[in-house]
């Protein structure tokens, strides 16, 4: 099969092209497993972390991709849920996300949050993900698409979209209640959506560097949209902050309201040496009862949940498609902020 192979570490600055194309077996379904015909895999901020350092390391050589479409191709002897006995039927559409495995016996997977799970283990990181025509997972791992969704559009809703939806949720966010949007790329366009169907009266208010991803809050019905270090016109409920520097978080502080809650959606941020050049002022940025809370991850029912959310609305994710072969321009493009949505890969029509 082929497959977009990651075989060192490198930044994208020096390197436009770290991964490779290669021709590799098929790989084989375990007996609980599925092994699933590639169509569409979304490309994340995540890859970028991974190929530059920033996540713990991956098993390398590693195929990425973690948000991933495709087909039922064939089963393992033990795997039923998609294709059960006694017709064996193969061809059901599925996705694979982030989430590859856990324990299922900590007391973390026992409550739900299999994203705790100190055996957590990433798709497209710590086992072969999706930048390739086949890959394996287990059945139990794996999530039925709705039928509304093309495979493009299903893509970006496995990572970016649950993510998301997981984030917006911590944020404890009522009816009424203004959210702030710190970054707005694949994830925050999806948020935004969903606060408009669910919370109607919810004032949105976003903060980016770019005027284009500004512009683009403004058409999703953003009622505010400036730059990251402006202040925005009333103190907000909450804020999310998808970006990788401290300087929006900081100044998210100070645009709480008394008793808001700041979500952090980021596997990482700067060095931290530079968080020391930073004002961080306790009267301004964190008194009168702030919260800071941090996003790890995803669990199985974020996935579940906010699929059959997506499908109620419906969500229709703004989305670029690149053929598996232009892997290394859809990373680059993402790396250089040429954002519009999200970036599918096309690996199988």
């Amino acid at each position: 099969m082929k497959a977009m192979l990651l075989n060192k570490l490198s930044r994208l600055e020096e390197n436009h092209s770290p991964l490779e194309m290669a021709d590799l077996p098929e790989p084989l379904p375990n007996e609980h497993e599925i092994l699933v015909k590639v169509s569409t895999c979304g490309v994340c901020h995540t890859e970028l972390d991974e190929i530059e350092g920033r996540t713990p390391p991956p098993q390398m050589p590693v195929i990425l991709g973690h948000q991933v479409v495709g087909r039922v191709a064939a089963a393992g002897r033990a795997a039923s849920r998609f294709c059960g006995a006694p017709t064996r039927q193969v061809g059901e559409r599925v996705g694979v996300a982030w989430i590859h495995s856990a324990c299922g016996k900590c007391s973390h997977c026992l409550e739900g949050n299999e994203n705790l799970c100190p055996e957590f283990s990433a798709t497209g990181r710590d086992v072969n993900g999706g930048y390739a025509e086949y890959m394996t997972v287990a059945e139990d791992f794996c999530y039925p698409i709705p039928p509304i969704f093309s495979d493009a559009e299903a893509a970006p809703l496995l990572c970016a979209g649950a993510i998301g939806y997981r984030s917006l949720r911590l944020t404890g966010l009522n009816n009424g209640q203004s959210l702030g949007l710190t970054g707005f790329g694949a994830s925050a366009h999806l948020v935004l959506m969903m606060v408009k169907f669910r919370f109607p009266n919810s004032r949105v208010y976003v903060f980016s560097r770019s005027e284009g991803e500004r512009t683009f809050a403004r058409e999703l019905g953003a009622v505010w949209a400036g730059d990251t270090d402006e202040e925005a016109p009333e103190k907000l409920s909450a804020i999310i902050d998808t970006t990788p520097v401290w300087k929006p978080v900081v100044e998210a502080l100070e645009n709480l309201e008394p008793g808001g809650r700041l979500v952090v959606n980021a596997i990482r941020k700067e060095d931290v040496d530079k968080y020391y050049l930073l004002h961080l002022d306790y009267p301004t940025h964190l008194w009168m009862e702030k919260e800071i809370k941090t996003v790890a991850n995803v669990a199985r029912s974020d996935v579940r949940e906010f699929l059959e959310l997506a499908a109620e609305i419906p969500i229709r994710p703004e989305f670029q498609e690149f053929d598996l072969t232009d892997a290394n321009q859809a990373l680059f493009e993402l790396k250089s902020r040429k954002i519009r949505g999200a970036k599918v890969l096309r690996v199988a029509r």
